[in-house]
């Protein structure tokens, strides 16, 4: 079945909303139609064996739940029954309810937490008392989604097109849910491509997914594994925290016969329920841009409290954006390498690459990464890629366990122009990549070569220093009317008693208005004459404001000195970014100094790491590495087409007027 068909089942299956429209809001679609479909999709994968599980549903009917649950699962073959001997097409048009619910009672225990999951008992006497439930029933009877006619595969989009159209109705965001399949298998292919030594005959492989939505990138793992290695054990492991979206992934994993323990509800980042697990490969589309501020508590604690023993010790993002929390959370799951390693696929936007200065949380979470030697590649994507967002995104490739040949470097690969034009758009999702395409992509990454496609970087090569230039302060000092006045409104002035107030503005006035002091000391010691001269206060809370309200900063005045030593202004700070491995002073003397001679590195401001001048920053300026200079057209040419426009609106405007 191609993607038009499956586009046609999903739109049959979406029209049951023509029969609710009127009795329900737009946004409870979904909630009906959805495990309607899952309800349907179970019970057609258990057709083959409905009929040997009740009869031993009979045998057994007297035996302890869980013996007779054991039992029953063994004949069904599956991960899940139904010991029900009813189906869609045989529920009563009198007593559609009861028997309907009956029916789903009827599933083993994880069956049965799927639909509690979507509230389905409360909608099935929604649709009752609107006399549709039987209607609806009949409709989804008539689908026919066993597996001979429509593969998981099919199925796992089939679902991803109904939630779209959910979310499209709902105004909700339906790429929170699940990641286009074409970027799945894209990201699956980069992260299991060289991997023959984990996907021998005979191993055992993790899957895992902390974002797991409705468990594409589970599904298109595992059957990537199956499609190029034989007799490789997949074991699947997810969390998600929306709970239709973890219904559906669940679902997915009994009828695949995965174990749906390892499927989890909840938010991975505040309560990870696979804490003690590590995985062989992980992969992850987290949301884009989406604030963490709900479970902040919680991260920041485990970051101050456990720092490094925690998934959170190199540092924290701001809070606007979780993206690289994820990230984080993905590395704390690698195994050691001397077990094999691990390797991660996560896409995320552009921020995590540069957002944030030196010193800041996103910064150091890349000098981590980086010195750490855990970033294998990072591949742009092509824009308008996924359902609610047409922003520039980018698939992260991160290894514990690196070839000889990526050691202590970073591939960054130029993916943007692998694309082809969808026929409808799908939301914002308005492009996509071939099969071919993505092969392309992934010998890319294979080779490991400089192309015009592909840069090759070590590490250091996105890490600097950033120094503090410090430039001299230079003030001239003037006694004017209105700087005197301006001293007088000052706070610290007004709170003087009445005769210390008139002796400071008696002092100011006897001071020569037309002499313009070019040097602080000097000015120093002529004002506090003054002062002292009326019996003025010139205390150091007085003098302060004095030297403030009656200065003004002058390029020709002398330096400003303070313990034998030039004062900074602060207003002139500026600062350089130095590359990794240079020295400071070397950069300084070369970049800075011929241009402002009285400037100076600020030798105090020192990495905390590694105690030397400069913080260190990380940033991965991906964009810069692949831009190609077009020069302006000549400007002749650009003349001539600009009389060609001047000539045609002269025309117009001619025929107007005529």
């Amino acid at each position: 079945m191609n993607a038009e068909k499956y586009s046609q089942l999903a739109s049959f299956i979406w029209s049951v909303a023509d029969l609710l429209r009127g009795d329900f809001r737009q946004s409870q679609y979904g909630r009906i139609i959805l495990p309607f479909t899952l309800l349907r999709r179970m019970e057609c994968v258990l057709a083959p064996t409905k009929d040997a599980v009740l009869q031993a549903a009979r045998e057994h009917q007297s035996k302890p739940d869980a013996v007779r649950e054991k039992l029953l699962l063994r004949v069904a073959g599956l991960d899940f029954f139904n010991a029900s001997p009813l189906n869609l097409g045989t529920l009563s048009d009198t007593q559609t309810s009861d028997d309907l619910m009956s029916y789903v009672q009827s599933f083993s225990a994880d069956g049965r937490e799927i639909f509690e999951h979507f509230h389905f008992e409360d909608f099935v006497q929604q649709l009752a008392s609107a006399d549709l439930l039987y209607q609806v029933v009949q409709r989804f009877a008539a689908v026919d989604l066993s597996p001979s006619s429509l593969s998981n595969f099919g199925m796992g989009i089939i679902f991803e097109e109904l939630i779209r159209k959910f979310a499209e109705s709902s105004n909700d965001t339906a790429g929170e849910h699940f990641t286009p399949r074409d970027i799945v298998h894209l990201t699956t292919s980069l992260v299991m491509t060289g991997q023959d030594d984990k996907l021998k005959p005979n191993s055992i492989v993790t899957i895992y997914d902390p974002t797991a939505g409705t468990g594409g990138f589970l599904s298109e793992g595992d059957a990537y594994i199956q499609s190029i290695s034989d007799k490789v054990t997949v074991s699947l492991f997810g969390q998600e925290l929306n709970p239709e979206s973890y219904a559906i992934c669940k679902a997915d994993m009994l009828i695949k016969g995965q174990e749906v323990g390892h499927i989890k509800l909840g938010n991975t980042l505040s309560d990870d329920q696979l804490a003690d697990n590590t995985f062989d490969f992980m992969l992850s589309n987290p949301p884009f841009g989406v604030e963490w501020k709900k479970v902040q508590t919680q991260v920041a604690n485990e970051h101050k409290l456990r720092g490094f023993d925690g998934r959170f010790g190199p540092g924290l993002p701001r809070v606007s954006d979780g993206s690289l929390l994820f990230l984080l959370h993905l590395v704390s799951k690698m195994r050691d390498p001397r077990e094999g390693g691990s390797r991660i696929g996560i896409i995320l936007n552009g921020s995590p690459l540069f957002t944030g200065g030196a010193g800041s949380g996103e910064s150091e979470i890349r000098r981590y990464l980086l010195q750490n030697d855990l970033v294998e590649a990072i591949v742009a994507l092509p824009t308008d890629m996924f359902y609610n967002t047409g922003i520039a995104t980018y698939i992260w490739i991160l290894s514990n366990n690196k070839p000889a040949q990526r050691k202590g470097g970073v591939q960054l690969i130029d993916g943007t122009q692998h694309f082809s034009k969808m026929r409808k758009s799908l939301g914002s999702k308005r492009q996509y990549i071939t099969d071919e395409q993505i092969n392309d992509l992934v010998r890319l990454y294979g080779r490991f070569e400089e192309t015009a496609q592909s840069k090759l970087f070590a590490n250091e090569a996105f890490g600097y220093r950033r120094i503090t230039v410090e430039r001299p302060l230079r003030l001239s000092f003037q006694v004017t009317e209105a700087r005197i006045r301006a001293v007088l409104e000052e706070k610290a002035i007004q709170k003087l008693d009445d005769g210390a107030h008139d002796a400071l503005a008696q002092a100011l006035r006897s001071m020569d208005d037309s002499v313009i002091y070019k040097n602080r000391e000097q000015f120093r010691k002529a004002l506090k004459k003054a002062l002292n001269a009326h019996d003025a206060p010139s205390g150091t809370a007085e003098m302060k404001v004095l030297l403030n309200v009656l200065s003004e900063r002058d390029a020709e005045a002398d330096i400003c000195m303070a313990k034998g030593e030039p004062e900074a202004d602060t207003t002139l700070r500026d600062y350089e970014n130095v590359p990794l491995g240079e020295s400071v002073y070397e950069y300084f003397g070369r970049e800075v100094k011929p241009h402002v001679p009285d400037a100076w590195i600020d030798a105090s401001k020192v990495d905390e790491q590694d105690a030397e001048v400069g913080v260190v920053g990380y940033e991965i300026p991906f964009n810069r590495h692949f831009y190609v200079f077009t020069p302006p057209r000549p400007l002749e040419e650009i003349d001539r087409d600009l009389k060609i426009c001047t000539d045609k609106i002269k025309q117009m405007i001619e025929a107007l007027s005529a």
